[in-house]
């Protein structure tokens, strides 16, 4: 019998033995072998998928007896007044393993009609941030479902800020049944102007308000604090600029003055756990 995957399993297992943690360690290790799948798996249909300025297409895929579904896009240069690039959904997802989060679905380069681009595996939410907002969906108000979702928040604002996404939206903030976060679409990431590396993202300014990466994990601030050049190179690779990763230790810097001064604040067990 034909076996058919469309997502990755991690992303609706319900009985996590913490739900601060986006992946379960036996799906943490799947992800090698999802990454071959996307690479080397047959396309065997695909469908526009209609939204979004980047034109994302739905790939179905096929290796030996298992089907699964990618998201391929390649947008480059100014698109809707803003800088986009394919590279840097690529450069987020290692990222996002080197610091630990598990938020960012596996994403691989990938050949589609001659062009290159990024390949992201599908990933079935319960519900994005927009149709919680939208169908006023009562959001997790006691137990651990509540924490996890509150933590993150925090968690994503401070990743947002590292890569400079300008473009976390409610579209893209997906969550699955049990309020484990999901994050997808960062090629409006990785800026290098002073805009982007003289101040955060989230701060006390932010025009929205006040989003403060008020509590993080202690495991994730030092990993932050082991940042360098040479390292963020050896997993990006190409897929950034050197200008680029001088930007992200430029924010490296200031996360770590953010952290500092709640720490000072509010007291160490009050921001990291």
């Amino acid at each position: 019998m034909r076996e058919k995957v469309s997502c990755f399993s991690g992303f609706t297992t319900l009985g996590c033995h913490s739900l601060s943690a986006q992946f379960l360690p036996e799906e943490i290790a799947q992800r090698e072998e999802l990454e071959q799948f996307l690479l080397t798996a047959e396309i065997i249909s695909y469908k526009e998928i209609g939204e979004g300025v980047t034109k994302p297409i739905w790939l179905f895929l096929k290796k030996d007896n298992v089907e699964r579904n990618g998201v391929w896009k390649n947008p480059r240069g100014i698109q809707g007044g803003y800088l986009e690039g394919w590279q840097y959904e690529i450069a987020a997802y290692r990222l996002d393993k080197l610091l630990g989060l598990n938020m960012v679905p596996p994403t691989v380069e990938r050949e589609f009609q001659g062009q290159k681009g990024s390949l992201q595996l599908w990933v079935q939410k319960e519900y994005s941030l927009l149709e919680v907002m939208e169908k006023k969906i009562p959001l997790p108000s006691s137990g651990p479902e509540a924490d996890n979702w509150e933590k993150r928040k925090h968690l994503s604002r401070a990743f947002d800020a590292l890569i400079a996404n300008e473009d976390r939206t409610q579209q893209n903030t997906l969550y699955t049944k049990d309020w484990r976060m999901i994050l997808i679409d960062h090629s409006r990431s990785f800026r290098t102007g002073k805009k982007f590396t003289q101040n955060l993202i989230y701060s006390e300014k932010h025009p929205e308000g006040p989003k403060l990466m008020s509590e993080l994990p202690r495991a994730f601030v030092e990993k932050i604090k082991s940042l360098n050049f040479e390292l963020i190179k050896s997993i990006v690779g190409e897929y950034l600029t050197d200008a680029e990763i001088e930007a992200i230790l430029a924010r490296k810097e200031l996360i770590l003055k953010a952290v500092d001064k709640l720490v000072k604040e509010k007291g160490e067990d009050k921001v990291l756990y």
